[in-house]
């Protein structure tokens, strides 16, 4: 049964457990999240307990296992509604540190043991520790077969030395999973590691930012840090593989929330904009802010459409690699487009601090670089389309 859901018209691709699924998620962000975001942004960080919270409200374990303590579900769309009802709070920093575990555990979910699921998993899920994803290092981001960290093996641990940077959730996180160089150079020399928060010789170092301010980013030291053998994710230099397994999935969850934003922004406006008298008259009735509005409108539903269908295809298992690195790109750009719009039509009042399109503006060139920047994206694409 196709429902008329909160993002437009009926849709084939969402259903009434969506919908039901949705409304479980609103009443989350309504009770808990709407309004501390003005405190949580100011502090730099989310408070522990908004994960225990996430997790009770079905939150964070959506699309894991059951056998993880997660919530089975049968496509990726309940991943954009939680994506869609998180934006409504109108802070990216909220989404990327509380959901930092769906880059961090699906590795050790796709290649780990049942006894690395049960330790690094199960208690993220329940909310009652954080993980994180470290890959990007001072040398370079989305070169990821080229990285520098080293562990070298000694008996039952690995040795490992070297730096991680921006990473997310890096400050509060308990469990990171670490890309790290056990084998010679190139993709082939990659394995995974589980460093755990407390372990000597790991330090980590707070970072300032244009915006996500309530999501806490660190560069990470490690300086002779011995990691047990039993932390390491897969086989030996098997790393890059469960790496990869996860980027459909990322670049799509990036989209969706550029997408959201998108969408809350130009909400946003359009409410202002019937609000708003000039000479007399509300602004909408000024044929430039309906064109404009108009034109914020088009880029946003076209996002959706190929949101949603790549969603369906990468949900029975196809591999759209070069179309989901365009669609990031098209959604990121919207995403620029429509949020510069918003704050054009609220003016003076788009450029002061509380106003959703503030922030969200300040906010949209890390969705253009996280997850495979704009230019690697049309890189890989390229060459995925044989070109």
């Amino acid at each position: 049964m196709n429902q008329r859901t909160a993002s437009g018209p009926a849709s084939p691709f969402y259903t009434e457990d969506h919908e039901n699924f949705r409304a479980q998620v609103r009443r989350f962000v309504d009770r808990e999240i709407a309004h501390h975001i003005e405190q949580w942004e100011a502090a730099g960080e989310l408070p522990r307990e908004l994960h225990r919270k996430a997790a009770e409200a079905g939150v964070l374990g959506v699309g894991f296992p059951e056998t993880c303590g997660g919530i089975e579900v049968p496509d990726g769309f309940y991943g954009i509604v939680v994506t869609e009802e998180l934006a409504r709070a109108g802070s990216g920093g909220l989404l990327a540190s509380l959901m930092s575990h769906g880059i961090a555990s699906p590795p050790i979910v796709n290649v780990g043991t049942p006894e690395q699921k049960e330790r690094f998993v199960a208690p993220v899920l329940a909310g009652d520790k954080i993980a994180a994803l470290a890959i990007t290092e001072p040398s370079g981001g989305s070169d990821v077969a080229n990285i520098r960290t080293t562990a070298r093996r000694e008996g039952d641990h690995y040795v490992v030395n070297g730096s991680k940077t921006f990473i997310t959730s890096g400050m509060r996180a308990d469990l990171l999973t670490v890309a790290v160089r056990t084998g010679d150079a190139g993709l082939g020399g990659v394995s995974l590691l589980v460093i755990e928060a407390g372990t000597p010789g790991f330090t980590r170092s707070k970072l300032e930012k244009m915006g996500w301010w309530c999501s806490d980013t660190a560069t990470l030291y490690f300086d002779e840090c011995r990691v047990p053998v039993v932390n390491r994710i897969g086989a030996e230099n098997a790393g890059f593989m469960a790496i990869m397994l996860n980027f459909n999935n990322e670049r799509i969850m990036l989209a969706a929330q550029a997408w959201a934003f998108a969408k809350l922004c130009y909400e946003e406006a359009l409410a202002y904009a019937r609000e708003r008298q000039t000479f007399g008259k509300p602004l909408i009735t000024r044929q430039v802010i309906r064109h404009k509005l108009v034109d914020m409108k088009t880029q946003i539903d076209a996002v959706k459409a190929q949101l949603d269908l790549l969603c369906w295809r990468v949900s029975k298992r196809q591999m759209p690699v070069a179309e989901v690195c365009m669609l990031k790109n098209l959604a990121t750009r919207t995403l620029e487009d429509v949020a510069g719009e918003a704050v054009q039509i609220l003016g003076g009042a788009g450029y002061l601090r509380g106003a959703k399109v503030e922030r969200v503006f300040r906010e949209t060139k890390v969705l253009s670089i996280g997850g495979g920047a704009t230019e690697i994206m049309k890189d890989l694409a390229a060459r995925q389309l044989g070109y």
